[in-house]
């Protein structure tokens, strides 16, 4: 026999871009949508034992990938070994 009890669980709601300060939500039937910047920094890191979690809203993410291929270009044009811009900064698409 299965006995029944109510349980309160929490759910994510909202996800608030941690640059803008903005809702990842549109609207109430909608999930919210953002962009994940992590990064946990192991033994023999300068930063051993870090973690950083940041959410992005699509905006502020669209906006710091072009920094990012920016300075990768930047880069590149100083380095003696220039290569193609890495696919991390194309999208890639969900299976269909």
């Amino acid at each position: 026999m299965k006995v029944m009890t109510p349980q309160t669980i929490e759910a994510v709601s909202d996800v608030v871009c941690d640059l803008c300060g903005g809702s990842t939500t549109k609207g109430k039937e909608f999930t919210p949508e953002f962009a994940t910047l992590q990064a946990d920094w192991g033994y023999g890191s300068n930063h051993d034992g870090e973690q950083y979690e940041i959410h992005l809203c699509e905006g502020c993410f669209f906006s710091t990938l072009a920094i990012l291929k920016e300075q990768h270009q930047a880069n590149q044009t100083i380095s003696e070994h220039a290569a193609e811009a890495p696919s991390a900064f194309e999208p890639s698409r969900k299976p269909s």
